[in-house]
């Protein structure tokens, strides 16, 4: 049988507009998946639902559709997307209509049943985390466009695959290879030389969206259309697999999927295989994700120029803290960021930044009594004295987390083309979720001389964020630098050089076939993105930062 080429043409609500039409006429594919939603989109579409009850799907993905619906059907492409958000009904039904003003005869089917929102008093949405067999059913039943709301972001991808190749629920090796290719698949570019350590080994202005050549025993090739820009080597794609994973078993609603099996090998220019990937029964729970209204919160950014940063800075300190007092927020944050350099030439370069947060549940205490007491400053202050832009009204902010309820809790339906429901069966088999024992170290390399350099000269690094922990996962590309990196950076060397994280539970995770160590860090990103609470609040620069930091390393490695 021939592979299933899938491709990818969203990794994001707000990724590229063309990449539709790019996938559609840059080669040959089959399905198209768009994958729209993250923990923070959830949030942003359920206050969208809360102005109008209409809406709560991912309004760009129709525009995209008008523009190519004609080209889709005419070379028997299927789309499949969770561009469905919090109203996939809503969405299917939109599209209905689209199909009908431009007389397409597209067969809309939708995935229904994450909605757990009621059943989470407090809740502005709280969407369990659905698999593929719902949208494998719609598939089946002929639909052109399949719409889900929450599922799995590799659901998009083992569903097209089981549909196609008539895999059961228990094909568990088959189901984790294409869960392995679908997390590759699901950000996009990002598999293709976007966000990557070594961006300079290929040409990435502008990447070409990412294929999966599916077979029919899970195996794939990760590759792009002849032509598109960037690149796909085993580096480009070793990043995304580290990317908010963390051990050996990634779980999911269908299988529990083991990296530590999966081996890469390239299989010529811009073509990684993917093979040897293993499958286990899915835990006995699905994961759910709530957002709900943290508070509000204010800011305002000081800038400080010249001379005695540190004395202007604590001089607005106190007098803001003065003036704070009266109606103190229940939380104040300052972080003084020293960008400035002496006798610099540009004013912008001898300037720091000192930045305040306020947290509160009230909003009248983070707005107007930060923007008076800061606005009130302008001629009482620091010499210099002026700010980035000045403080205004109290915004909200969302707290994400994670709860887990039994398979049976939702009612995961298949909505077919023809207005039929197809219950879709929770599965037959589950198996608890346990760590992997830990491998083997390989042997150390032996004592040599050594340089003071950044670990980013010998390993490349891919973090992101999980509600409000992070991970990092780091590699390396040759066995000599895997013998050194995993003696090297453990646990504690990475609280050493992140000093974020010397007071948080630090995990490390060994993969030894992908040469890589990926640690989860709880509990950094604070109650997760929508609260903001830090500087960088998906921790998406969190594994550069960590690439800058200097250690000793052997100079055969260098």
């Amino acid at each position: 049988m021939n592979p299933l080429r899938i491709g990818n043409f969203s990794g994001f609500y707000g990724d590229r507009a063309g990449a539709l039409r790019e996938m559609l006429t840059g080669g040959e594919v089959d399905v198209l998946t768009g994958d729209y939603l993250a923990e923070l989109t959830m949030l942003i579409l359920a206050r969208d639902r809360l102005k109008d009850p209409g809406a709560g799907y991912a309004r760009t993905f129709p525009r995209q559709l008008e523009d190519c619906l004609g080209l889709a059907h005419d070379r028997g492409v299927r789309i499949v997307t969770n561009a469905g958000g919090l109203n996939p009904a809503g969405l299917a039904s939109d599209i209905r209509a689209l199909a009908g003003r431009l007389r397409i005869p597209a067969r809309v089917a939708h995935v229904e049943g994450d909605d757990l929102t009621a059943s989470h008093p407090g809740a502005l949405a709280a969407h369990a985390y659905l698999g593929g067999f719902g949208i494998a059913e719609c598939l089946r039943a002929g639909a052109d466009i399949v719409v889900t709301g929450r599922v799995t972001d590799a659901a998009l991808v083992t569903g097209p695959a089981a549909a196609h190749f008539g895999w059961g629920p228990r094909e568990y090796d088959r189901l984790a290879g294409a869960v392995v290719a679908g997390h590759v698949l699901e950000c996009g570019t990002q598999a293709t030389g976007g966000n990557y350590a070594f961006f300079r080994e290929g040409d990435v202005r502008r990447p070409g969206f990412p294929l999966a050549e599916i077979h029919a025993d899970g195996g794939s090739v990760i590759t792009k259309h002849p032509g598109s820009g960037g690149f796909v080597d085993t580096g480009t794609v070793t990043a995304q697999l580290l990317y908010e994973t963390s051990g050996g078993r990634y779980a999911g609603p269908d299988v529990t999927a083991r990296l530590d099996t999966v081996r890469l090998s390239q299989d010529g220019p811009d073509r990684v295989r993917i093979g040897g990937v293993r499958g286990e029964a899915p835990p006995p729970t699905l994961k759910v994700g709530l957002n709900r209204l943290g508070g509000f919160r204010n800011e305002v950014v000081f800038v400080l120029t010249g001379l005695d940063i540190e004395a202007k800075a604590g001089l607005v300190r106190e007098q803001l803290s003065d003036a704070l007092a009266k109606s103190p927020p229940a939380e104040v944050r300052w972080e003084l960021v020293r960008t400035d350099r002496a006798d610099a030439g540009t004013e912008e370069t001898a300037s720091a930044l000192l930045r305040l947060v306020v947290r509160d549940p009230d909003e009248r205490v983070v707005g107007r009594a930060l923007s008076g007491a800061a606005v009130e400053l302008a001629l009482a202050s620091y010499p210099g004295f002026h700010v980035l832009s000045p403080p205004g009204k109290g915004s909200p902010y969302g707290v994400f987390e994670d709860v887990y309820v039994p398979h049976g809790a939702v009612d995961h339906v298949a909505v077919l083309h023809d207005g039929r429901r197809v219950p879709v069966a929770p599965p037959q088999e589950t198996r608890p979720l346990d760590a992997v024992p830990e491998p083997a170290l390989p042997d150390p390399l032996p004592p040599g001389p050594a340089r003071r350099a950044p670990l980013g000269l010998v390993a490349g690094a891919r973090s992101g964020d999980k509600g409000g922990n992070a991970n990092v996962g780091v590699w390396v590309r040759t066995d000599e630098a895997w013998r050194w990196l995993a003696h090297e950076l453990t646990a504690e060397r990475f609280r050493q050089l992140i000093p974020e994280s010397r007071d948080l539970p630090v995990t490390r995770h060994l993969l030894p076939n992908l040469r890589a160590v990926n640690f989860v860090v709880e509990g950094i990103l604070g109650a997760g993105v929508a609260a903001q609470a830090r500087f960088d609040p998906q921790a998406k620069a969190l594994g550069e930062w960590l690439r800058s930091r200097h250690l000793d390393i052997p100079e055969v490695l260098l």
